[in-house]
């Protein structure tokens, strides 16, 4: 079925709304899957694997930060998904680049890792180059590239087969690496031990957004009607609200 990006961003906000994400952050939540199915890059897709799991996020304990300096940091995310936590860790690798120049975050124990590409884009429309990378899978471990220049609109990301396999006693980490001095995109597209398996360029996600804002958004019928169960939580909750509030003054 066909929905527009309107109806899609409404549900999805009810929907993270109503699994307990804060007030800005299911806000960013629902921008960063829209952007991820607007770009190309199966942003539904990704929501359907998170889905079962986002309400679990406020059992977690929100993101500690393990080590800081002038220029770096690691951030334990505690096994929240990126859909709510991702943002303040780009937002600080950001901060910290304009002070110092460059800035390298890690994070730790985060899920849903593709959902940062909106955040990292939004970085690097603010004036800082940014890169990020980080692996997923056991059995065929897959690396994730993304990067984007100053001032540009759209990144470029790669996923590739690889056979640099990371510490496995860092499960599930993500490293930014943001600059206001020197141009970071395209660094880690060509990383040795890569058997590339898809790149996008900038020119690639901007020809997919016009595709999207000319045809629509499919999304599967199953996917829909979970994403509007989930939002329902949040509208019986205004209805009785609504209710003891009427006509008071």
């Amino acid at each position: 079925m066909q929905v527009s990006m309107n109806e899609l961003k409404a549900a999805l906000r009810r929907c993270f709304e109503a699994s307990g994400y804060f007030v800005g952050n299911y806000e960013d939540a629902a921008n960063m899957v829209l952007w991820l199915e607007k770009h190309g890059l199966n942003g539904l897709e990704e929501l359907k694997r998170a889905l079962p799991y986002i309400g679990l996020d406020s059992d977690k304990p929100l993101s500690t930060v393990v080590y800081e300096d002038s220029t770096s940091a690691i951030i334990d995310s505690n096994g929240r998904s990126a859909l709510n936590c991702i943002a303040s860790s780009v937002d600080l690798a950001h901060a910290k680049a304009l002070e110092s120049g460059i800035a390298t975050i890690t994070v730790h124990n985060c899920h849903n890792r593709m959902f940062a590409l909106k955040a990292l884009t939004d970085c690097g429309r603010r004036g800082i180059s940014v890169t990020a990378y980080w692996q997923n899978g056991s059995k065929t471990v897959k690396e994730y590239a993304a990067a984007i220049k100053a001032g540009e609109r759209y990144p470029s990301f790669s996923e590739a087969a690889t056979t640099l396999v990371t510490n496995p006693d860092e499960p599930q980490a993500l490293t930014i690496v943001c600059s206001s001095r020197v141009n970071l995109a395209g660094s880690l597209q060509r990383s040795k031990g890569n058997r590339n398996a898809r790149y996008m360029s900038p020119e690639d996600l901007a020809d997919n957004k016009e595709y999207i804002i000319d045809n629509g958004i499919e999304i599967d019928e199953a996917l829909w009607a979970d994403i509007n169960r989930l939002g329902a939580g949040i509208l019986v909750e205004n209805s009785e609200r609504s209710r003891h509030g009427a006509g008071s003054r």
